[in-house]
């Protein structure tokens, strides 16, 4: 038995859905009969790529004239809902815009939200989530009581994103309802974080610093070697607290989820709440001169060792292959 209709609130960056909204769209389409997607400002653009991940329909809430999409965005869902439209559930990525929509829309259709969802399942006909608990240390499952539209926020990388080859999605028009002064807020700027290479959170290769590196000035050689094997720079919470790094490359519960096919453990010693957000990297490598550091437990190949030798040695290596 499966779901009759999922809908996902699909977030679009200069034209194209992002990783997370074709993860959450691909695995939607392995639980419900029917999955369908929620875009605003001018997002419709991207119903042909949703069309390959499985979405057939693209209800487009429109221009939001500079208004941030919280509030009219969950408006639309929930007048949907009422109108007997609506999905019978809803994923949002667990980002800025996905959280406030999803808050927004509890608080509207007077149901519970589940977040921080690292699985979902379908069984007897409903919707099963799976949660990463005490620093990720455990999974716990929970599933909606009662009838009405189940709300989940998911987080990065829990589903792989493949296309199905579907023909391009629909698109139909999802009127927002009047919100009043819960919409009087405008973006007057956005700016954009200079960065070299790929995105972290997208990234084949990454290559992250910990305290053991001892000192600001030394994350330096963690982006030259993320520069050498063309990946992306991350950093533990530690050193973002610090101050040496900024927070968007902090990796970890409270950062960035990554899923690589080679992460690169520089000086860090594997606290839980970093792993959650790395330990389902295809390959880890991880270097400390802690034999008992924790990162060890989950790493594929571990070299205990100094870091400030290590990583010098190995980027001499990259440099000597030309």
């Amino acid at each position: 038995m499966s779901i009759a209709k999922i809908w996902v609130v699909a977030e679009v960056v200069d034209g194209a859905p992002t990783t997370t909204s074709l993860e959450l769209a691909s695995h939607a389409r392995t639980l419900a009969d029917t999955v369908e997607a929620v875009v605003w400002g001018g997002g419709a653009a991207a119903a042909g790529t949703l069309g390959e991940y499985g979405v057939t329909t693209v209800h487009d809430v429109g221009d939001l004239a500079g208004a941030l999409p919280g509030s009219p965005v969950a408006a639309a869902i929930a007048q949907a809902i009422s109108g007997g439209t609506g999905p019978n559930a809803v994923l949002l990525p667990a980002t800025y815009d996905g959280r406030d929509i999803a808050g927004r829309l509890s608080a509207k259709i007077d149901r519970p939200v589940l977040t921080n969802v690292v699985d979902l399942t379908e069984a007897d006909g409903a919707l099963v989530s799976q949660h990463a608990i005490f620093g990720g240390t455990e999974i716990l499952s929970a599933r909606f009581a009662g009838d009405g539209t189940a709300i989940f926020v998911v987080r990065a990388k829990s589903f792989p994103a493949e296309a199905s080859g579907g023909a391009p999605a629909a698109v139909s028009p999802l009127a927002a309802p009047d919100t009043g002064a819960a919409n009087s807020a405008r973006i007057v700027a956005t700016h954009v974080e200079e960065r070299t290479g790929p995105k972290l959170d997208e990234a084949d290769v990454v290559v992250s610093g910990g305290r053991g590196l001892g000192e600001k000035e030394q994350y330096a050689m963690v982006e030259q070697l993320a520069g050498l094997l063309h990946g992306a720079a991350g950093a533990s919470r530690a050193i973002v607290d610090a101050g040496w790094v900024p927070y968007s490359h902090q990796v970890g519960q409270t950062g960035k989820t990554v899923k690589p096919t080679v992460y690169l453990a520089c000086g860090i010693s594997g606290a839980t709440q970093h792993m959650v957000g790395m330990k389902n990297s295809k390959t880890i490598v991880a270097i400390n001169k802690d034999q008992d550091a924790p990162i060890f437990q989950v790493a594929d190949l571990g070299i205990v060792g100094d870091v400030h030798k290590v990583v010098p040695a190995l980027i001499q290596a990259i440099q000597a292959r030309g």
